[in-house]
């Protein structure tokens, strides 16, 4: 599944609503571009942007609203030689599946989106399914299921790597050069977090690990995670595993380990956020290992300098994270400008597109290719190439453990 080396780099109004406002053409910059009268382009974007994994969906969010900003400052994205200016409408699901059936409504049926950014997690990502096949819409959830990317269901594509993908490349690096054999396991109570400790227990034992416990959970509104921990550290692993663990609970779940005489290490398989762990945990957030993204300073191009600046502008600050989550918009919009307008009302054109799509990578410094992936846990091609990067907290930053590819 991941082929990784230890710090060095692998080489109508349907659809997107064309708006038929009539509006004076704006020059943009030394090339003179300007949007095509009226031609608006709009992309959804549906997630969970309050509660404790508010962090998820705001990333998507800003980093979606970034990139539309890059792409309109150049006079917007060109598609079978017209300029399209891109707009972003947004809906918080609040992580509760019956507001995700609503926003997509809204933006599928009555906006008439037929590319939506989201959801989440696993459970609101299934709830969108009947709605975009019913609209034949494109989704790009942030969730692991597999439903969602396996005949018949065909209108998801995955917009990072799966968590069944991350957790044992995590073990493996783990074992192989730090010389972890124990590990335990701390699981959100809820669909994502038991899943995704399943998967990463199997991975665990797969790779002759000894799983010390893996039936500690806790509720995603809990504070007090010293009963849980204190269970759990007297097991004496040399790793525990956050299966799920939203950027809120990470820190308050290994402060409460490391004040109970823990001096191992950590490990998730979802995105973390390095100013939450130091506001909320201190040194005591050290040795995270966890998924990275596109922005580590030693991998990263020009054009990914220029996103991580508007990121901030639109966010008020950077949030790593927003590295995992910068790809989805840009493979979105390459895919459209390779197959055409037609895709743009039609989304069977952009689905027979997605096969052959190969595009350069534009925030790697290597020459390396974006492509779709995941036939090998899909048996189909439902998941954007996203490079598998590991990282590691260190003195209040994320370092680089490790790049690779997910097949």
């Amino acid at each position: 599944m991941m082929e990784a080396t230890r710090r060095r780099l692998l080489k109508g109004a349907g659809a997107l609503a064309v708006a038929g406002v009539m509006a004076a053409a704006v020059g943009l910059g030394a090339t003179g571009a300007a949007f095509a009268e009226g031609k608006t382009l709009k992309i959804g974007q549906l997630g969970v942007m309050s509660g404790a994994e508010a962090s998820w969906g705001l990333v998507n969010k800003y980093a979606a609203q970034a990139t539309a900003d890059m792409w309109n400052a150049k006079g917007g994205v060109d598609i079978g030689g017209e300029k399209y200016k891109i707009e972003i409408v947004s809906v918080d699901d609040r992580n509760d599946p019956k507001l995700t059936v609503s926003g997509a409504e809204r933006l599928m049926g009555q906006e008439g989106i037929r590319y939506v950014i989201g959801s989440n997690t696993d459970v609101t990502a299934t709830s969108i399914r009947p709605i975009a096949e019913k609209y034949n819409a494109m989704y790009f959830p942030y969730a692991s299921s597999r439903s969602l990317y396996t005949k018949p269901a065909e209108n998801a594509v995955m917009g990072m790597v799966a968590s069944y993908q991350v957790a044992p490349a995590i073990l493996k690096l783990l074992k192989a050069e730090r010389g972890v054999q124990k590990v335990a396991f701390v699981a959100r109570n809820d669909s994502d977090g038991l899943s995704n400790r399943d998967d990463a227990v199997k991975a665990a034992k797969d790779l002759g690990l000894d799983v010390v416990s893996a039936d500690a959970t806790y509720e995603a509104n809990a504070t007090d995670f010293f009963p849980v921990m204190s269970n759990v550290v007297a097991t004496a692993p040399d790793l525990i595993f956050l299966p799920a663990s939203a950027p809120s609970n990470t820190p308050l779940l290994m402060r409460a380990a490391r004040e109970l005489g823990y001096a191992g290490l950590f490990a998730s398989d979802s995105g973390q956020d390095i100013k939450v762990i130091n506001e909320m945990a201190g040194d005591a957030g050290n040795g995270l290992v966890s998924i990275g993204g596109a922005s580590a300073d030693a991998i990263r191009s020009e054009y990914m300098d220029e996103f991580i600046k508007a990121y901030t502008k639109v966010a008020g600050e950077w949030n790593d994270e927003a590295g995992t989550k910068v790809y989805a918009l840009e493979v979105i919009l390459a895919t459209l400008q390779a197959t055409g307008p037609a895709a743009i009302d039609d989304t069977n054109v952009f689905k027979a597109a997605i096969p052959g799509f190969s595009m350069k990578n534009p925030f790697l410094k290597e020459d390396s290719k974006l492509t779709f992936t995941g036939e090998a846990d899909y048996g189909q091609k439902r998941q954007i190439g996203v490079p598998l990067v590991l990282t590691e907290t260190k003195d209040g930053q994320f370092t680089t453990l490790a790049i690779g590819q997910v097949d």
